[in-house]
């Protein structure tokens, strides 16, 4: 399974996958990479107790046409929206609604990896999939909102912008590892756009 860089120092360590897990073992090189990043973990897991929303026909059949990545959006008083891909927003703007958690499968990027950083929990720790299989960042049941995103695809880049409580949309982050939305600052994330 080729998942590519993950933070930038990837490279830097042995990445390995075991029993279903993505174990990454950093080299002395690797443990000052990431200074101002979220810590990359050493296992990346599923959370058995994390709702899944349905991958309909057509976002799938969308996925086998090229390159492309599609999302739906968990959120506040909602529930699981609907399927979007490539740059379309999920979640909702001018309602003050927060995003509790994000589904995403790709298609052409060797898989990807994400992460969240949850109100009262922090940062996740990675969660990874293959290309065509769903991986779900944030929470489901607990009232709980997103604050930021991080992204890797397995090779090339992805772009994101969210929407912030009181800041609005951030502006459009590009780069084989990315972070959209804020840490530290208690803000809901209320929607993101995502391309691959």
């Amino acid at each position: 399974m080729k998942l590519g860089r993950i933070a930038g120092s990837v490279a830097a360590g042995l990445l390995t996958v075991s029993a279903g897990l993505l174990a990454l073992t950093p080299t002395a090189s690797a443990s000052t990479a990431l200074t101002a990043q979220p810590a990359v973990p050493h296992v990346a897991t599923v959370d058995p107790g994390l709702t899944t929303p349905p991958l309909p026909a057509a976002p799938h059949a969308r996925l086998t046409a090229g390159r492309s990545i599609c999302y739906a959006a968990h959120v506040q008083n909602i529930g699981w929206q609907g399927w979007v891909c490539d740059g379309a927003v999920a979640g909702t703007t001018g309602q003050s609604l927060r995003m509790e958690a994000l589904a995403i499968v790709t298609y052409g990027t060797g898989g990807i990896c994400a992460e969240a950083h949850v109100q009262n929990i922090g940062w996740q720790g990675w969660r990874c999939q293959n290309d065509g299989t769903v991986v779900v960042v944030g929470t489901t049941g607990q009232s709980l909102r997103m604050e930021a995103l991080a992204l890797s695809p397995g090779h090339g880049n992805a772009c994101a912008d969210a929407h912030v409580q009181n800041i609005g949309w951030q502006g459009w982050r590009c780069g084989s590892y990315i972070v959209v939305g804020t840490t530290g600052q208690s803000l809901r994330m209320e929607a993101v756009e995502i391309t691959v």
